[in-house]
């Protein structure tokens, strides 16, 4: 298989079926055009860990599916939640039930937002409330955003949803920046200390680096490029901040499910980086552009 190429050139003779629409194609040696799916393998395998993480604790993901401990039956709700998200995040993985699977992890993931609204209404002046929103608004855009991605065919509507998704995916990156301004020294506290020059110095830049991402996908600015570079970011802090934590903790509820959230959250960046590839336009078939392999 031709490995893609960064460079974009266009080609008039080339056809790109609707379904691959906004997304990033490789063409292998059989001249077939195949889908980049590794976000989605990502954004899947994200879904099926806390799913674990849920069934061998018996609990929702901690401060990020804020179920009130009133709730009747809250543990068997647990349970039943944890096996969904493990069965959905299979369902992902396959091609030919990605597309159910992505509705069944963007309901998921509803449901967890959804139980940020109560708390965002009794506090609203408290942002941290409004970012852990945006936690779980995200990762049910980035699954609208994929589920479309994938439908056979391409209309306005569809456009329509995507377009929205994205802003609303970069304006969820926005508001993870602002949280680093609002709650600076919990964020400096977070970076390990063996990083040169300071704990500060990098809860800043990774929130303004955060802003630039938001306003750059909200505003469509390379959005391909932004998204993956986003991933980057939030990949690294799992392997700099979350991952390491659980040294000695193994058994931490907590711990355990911020590392599948912000697995969860890289994996819905991939996805929109996924889809932002090689878009082509809806219902056309040439002139596109596409990445090509090379020769």
């Amino acid at each position: 298989m031709r490995t893609t190429q960064p460079d974009v050139r266009h080609d008039e003779n080339i056809d790109i079926p609707a379904r691959h629409a906004g997304q990033a194609v490789t063409i292998g040696d059989d001249g077939q055009l195949m889908p980049s799916d590794l976000g989605r393998h990502v954004y899947g395998l994200a879904a099926m860990t806390l799913g674990l993480v849920g069934l061998a604790f018996g609990d929702f993901a901690a401060v990020w599916q804020p179920v009130p401990d009133t709730v009747p039956q809250r543990r068997l709700l647990a349970y039943l939640m944890a096996a969904c998200l493990l069965g959905a995040g299979i369902a992902v993985q396959y091609r030919r039930t990605a597309r159910p699977g992505l509705r069944a992890l963007a309901a998921l993931y509803t449901i967890a937002t959804l139980l940020w609204v109560p708390r965002v209404a009794a506090r609203p002046r408290t942002f941290s409330r409004w970012s852990g929103l945006a936690e779980e608004l995200c990762l049910v855009l980035a699954a609208v955003l994929s589920y479309e991605s994938l439908a056979e065919s391409a209309d306005r509507r569809r456009s329509r949803i995507a377009r929205a998704s994205r802003v609303l995916f970069g304006s969820c990156v926005v508001a993870f920046g602002v949280a680093h301004f609002t709650a600076l020294e919990e964020t400096a506290r977070l970076v390990p200390s063996w990083l040169p020059l300071s704990q500060r110095f990098w809860a800043i830049t990774t929130g303004l680096l955060m802003l630039s991402a938001g306003v750059a996908l909200i505003a469509a600015i390379r959005p391909a490029l932004v998204a993956g570079l986003l991933t980057m970011m939030i990949l690294s802090f799992g392997w700099l901040i979350w991952a390491p934590a659980l040294a000695g903790k193994i058994g931490d509820h907590f711990l355990w499910a911020a590392n599948g959230i912000n697995f969860a959250i890289a994996g819905a960046a991939w996805l929109v980086a996924d889809a932002h590839r090689a878009p082509a336009e809806a219902g056309a078939v040439h002139p596109v552009v596409v990445q090509l392999a090379s020769r």
